[in-house]
This record gives C-alpha cells, structure tokens and sequence, in this order.
C-alpha cells in the first residue's frame, strides 16, 4: 500500500511517501499503526477518540475515506492513502 503525506503531517514523519507492506485490513489499524510509529503528534493528527480525527482529510485512492467507511473502510495492499492536514480558509 502507499502512504503519502502532505504538509505538517509529513512534517512529522520526515517522509514524502512510503510503501506499507504490513497487514492493515481497514483504515483504523493503518492509523494506529501509523501512530505507534509516529508517535502522539501524528496521531493527535489522524484519531481522535477512535474516530477519524477532524483536523486531517484522509484520501483512499482519492475519495474521501468518510464516505469509504471512515475508520472502518477497507484497504487493499493496492490502495493509495493519503493524509492531509485539514486547511482553513477564508
């Protein structure tokens, strides 16, 4: 699976991209993964009270993942998901 990461969230993890090849059946063990990897300011990035975080926007293959499921969406090892902090305009 890809992982991209965007902005202050790749600022975290000091990675553009990676390759995940460890099993993650849906988007809830990827982000916990991720987070035991990563550390607090990623996850407080991502999770928040076992949901998806509010101030991040998480693409599967480029929809969005809240109306893939959420945290419950299926992955595939095919997959590509990127993580976004979520920007504020106006």
């Amino acid at each position: 699976m890809q992982i991209l990461f965007f902005a202050t969230i790749r600022e975290i993890t000091k990675e553009k991209e990676m390759r995940w090849t460890a099993p993650a059946p849906t988007l809830g063990d990827l982000l916990r993964d991720l987070s035991a990897r990563y550390g607090p300011a990623f996850q407080r990035w991502v999770l928040e009270g076992g949901e998806l975080g509010k101030v991040s926007l998480i693409l599967i293959n480029g929809q969005d993942a809240r109306h893939r499921g959420g945290i419950n969406a299926p992955l595939t090892p095919d997959d590509t998901v990127a993580i976004f902090p979520a920007i504020a305009g106006g």
